[in-house]
């Protein structure tokens, strides 16, 4: 398989200036030139060295401030590299920042011929594709508005279409399943899937580390501008999953013993973990504890914060007695990017079925930092529940089923 990407020992830095730098040629004059010149360099990458082959995805995590969009300008030649060298193998599209290069004043059907030409398509081509650049955005009915009236959903669609219509060999990726909604976020996964298929080499950066573990090949956690891990995706994620915990044991207090409403003691850096920044108040399962197969659940949290917060992600696993997980999700990859905290709030999760095996089961909820760089509150095993089903199955699911015998000519239906 040929290498799209190659990159060795990549560095990048930018001058620091003086915290008084002079502002205008009065002020530069009347300190005598004083602390003009840089005082040093800061290295926001240095050392970085991996390669992307065709229709291989790589991800790249890390917290915020680890050089990751940086990363992705460098590869996209939005900005040059101090040192180090990136070869790169065809046209490379890139969806840094959706819709950044719209002119608000041009309608949706004009940015898509500007945005699609300079990608490097003729016009003629753009006009061909165009149909289904439209289509694929779902913006029908308003692809000849001036994009300044679109919503940021509306332009992210339209920008991200107009980059996989273009046949990029290589594609940077920065965030982009963090906003729009379930439906076009299941599109783009495809999209990108049959890319990858076709031979594109995509270069993701997500804070999802889930994300890049369930989508990518090969992972790259950038810390501080330096590669701490480079391999499989399963290794990289629990490496970077594993300092994750670890900060969070640091930073969780010291707490007197509470007990939740089922009885059972939280104990810290046991079965509970974080800042309490934000803490976990109560968890209700609604209607009961002890639920049929098949049947909704609601899972409500409340929660108080010492003081607001602007922005932080609520997580749900479903495990059982041993410690296997069944389920994991939060309102970050449901689409859900921003949920402001309040002094106390309430938020719910609500399934419309439950399709578990008979068993016991544990709720186990947590508030994190945006950019997951460690947890509020955590529960682990505080909050049991019980599915009943009528009839026993392997494995954890008891989804809607029926057995049927088929003949030639008629299907007579088992019911169970």
């Amino acid at each position: 398989m040929s290498t799209a990407i190659l990159v060795e020992n990549l560095g990048k830095s930018f001058k620091r200036y003086h915290t008084e730098k002079p502002l205008t040629f009065m002020e530069a004059a009347l300190s005598g030139l004083r602390r003009i010149k840089p005082v040093d360099d800061l290295w926001v990458l240095r050392g970085v060295s991996f390669e992307v082959a065709a229709g291989e995805m790589m991800g790249v995590i890390g917290h915020n401030g680890a050089g990751k969009s940086t990363l992705l300008q460098l590869l996209g030649k939005v900005a040059h590299p101090t040192e180090g060298r990136i070869k790169t193998r065809g046209r490379v599209g890139a969806l840094l920042d959706l819709g950044a290069g719209f002119h608000g004043d041009l309608t949706g059907r004009e940015n898509a011929f500007v945005t699609a030409i300079v990608a490097g398509l003729p016009r003629r081509e753009v006009a061909r594709r165009f149909d289904r650049i439209v289509e694929f955005a779902e913006l029908d009915g308003f692809i000849d508005n001036p994009v300044r009236t679109y919503s940021t959903g509306m332009m992210m669609r339209l920008a991200f279409s107009v980059a996989v219509h273009t046949d990029p060999q290589i594609m940077l990726v920065d965030e982009f399943l963090s906003v729009g909604d379930l439906a076009f976020q299941a599109k783009c996964l495809n999209r990108i899937k049959e890319m990858k298929q076709e031979g594109c080499a995509i270069v993701l950066v997500s804070h999802d580390v889930a994300q890049v573990e369930r989508l990518c090949d090969r992972a790259l956690w950038l810390k501080r501008g330096s590669v701490v891990a480079y391999g499989e995706p399963t290794v990289v994620a629990g490496q970077y999953t594993m300092e994750m915990r670890l900060k969070t044991q640091e930073l969780t207090p010291a707490h007197p013993p509470q007990f939740t409403p089922f009885g059972t003691e939280l104990r810290v850096n046991e079965n509970r973990f974080g800042s309490l920044e934000a803490e976990i108040t109560d968890v209700r399962l609604l209607p009961q504890a002890q639920i049929g197969s098949g049947k909704p659940l609601h899972v409500e949290m409340d929660y108080q914060t010492h003081q607001p917060i602007d922005s932080a992600i609520f997580s749900l696993t479903i495990s059982q007695e041993n410690g296997e997980l069944c389920l994991d999700v939060n309102t970050l990859e449901m689409g859900i990017p921003c949920i402001r905290l309040q002094e106390k709030g309430t938020i719910r999760l609500v399934f419309d079925r439950l399709d578990l095996q008979r068993g016991k089961y544990f709720a186990n909820v947590g508030i994190y930092k945006q950019n997951w760089d460690y947890a509020y509150d955590y529960h682990w095993h505080v909050y049991p529940f019980t599915i009943d089903a009528d009839i026993t199955c392997r494995g954890i699911l008891r989804p809607p089923m029926r057995w049927e015998v088929v003949t030639s000519d008629i299907a007579q239906e088992l019911v169970l």
